[in-house]
């Protein structure tokens, strides 16, 4: 059985892989195996290069890696590669970090390929709230504490629309774990905005960065010490968790709201 697939009689392929959080021992068994059958791939930031030593030789590699305040590739230049490379008749692999169809424009380049009429396949990826949830030793929903997991992006493209930015008063639910996408940069405005929603200021908050990784590194706080969690995690790739749920990480939530880092190497 093949997962969301859209066919067509174009020669070339292209499999939308999820690198999943960074290790490479996380990503799926189909997402090797199309890596290893790749002749080309596309990967960025977030994949881990490890992975690629998985490819066999001869395999294309071209980098189209996106990080905030850095020159990268721009969508239209990725758009454009994916559907040049697949129209040589090549196996074309576009790696992403987590899981492609969670704030990875996965969208965007699936319309580009369907107007083309090149088949495509999209294999998931653990993604990175799941990661990081993973590596505080943490569960994202608990019974009695939250019953709701809601994904956001703190980063949001200055061409959206007017009406279709993140509503941060609709996020503010005190039953529910906030997992926020790149926030790092945005985290001490997001907590203002969840604060004067009515989020408690000693709700627990945690920033985990580099999730799965060797320099993985876990700060605990609460919405109240967000900014200065915020300076020290910036220009990591982060996934910030705010909520009850938060709270079952080992470090101490004990109304100090303090700032603790925990690090460690993954095993």
């Amino acid at each position: 059985m093949s997962l969301v697939m859209f066919q067509s009689s174009s020669a070339g392929f292209v499999t939308f892989v999820g690198a999943g959080p960074g290790a490479a021992d996380l990503i799926t068994l189909r997402g090797l195996r199309a890596l290893q059958q790749a002749e080309v791939v596309l990967h960025d930031d977030l994949a881990g290069r490890d992975l690629l030593e998985n490819c066999r030789p001869g395999t294309e590699f071209v980098y189209v890696g996106k990080r905030s305040g850095c020159h990268s590739a721009a969508q239209e230049e990725i758009n454009w590669l994916l559907v040049a490379h697949a129209r040589r008749g090549k196996r074309v692999v576009r790696l992403k970090g987590g899981d492609p169809s969670v704030f990875g424009r996965l969208g965007e380049e699936i319309q580009v390929l369907r107007a083309a009429e090149i088949a495509y396949e999209i294999v998931p990826g653990v993604t990175a709230a799941c990661a990081a949830a993973a590596a505080a030793g943490i569960s994202l929903t608990q019974r009695g504490v939250a019953s709701t997991a809601i994904f956001t992006t703190g980063h949001e493209s200055e061409n959206k629309e007017r009406g279709r930015s993140v509503d941060w008063s609709a996020l503010a639910h005190p039953g529910a774990t906030l997992c926020v996408y790149m926030g790092t940069r945005r985290l001490g405005e997001i907590a203002q905005r969840l604060a004067r929603q009515g989020i408690a200021a000693d709700t627990p908050l945690l920033i985990v960065s580099y999730a799965s990784r060797p320099n993985q590194a876990i700060r605990a706080g609460t919405l109240a010490s967000a900014a200065a969690l915020a300076a020290e995690a910036e220009d990591t790739p982060s996934l910030i968790i705010i909520g009850e749920a938060a709270a079952q990480h080992r470090a101490s939530f004990a109304g100090t709201g303090s700032v603790r880092e925990i690090a460690h190497a993954s095993r």
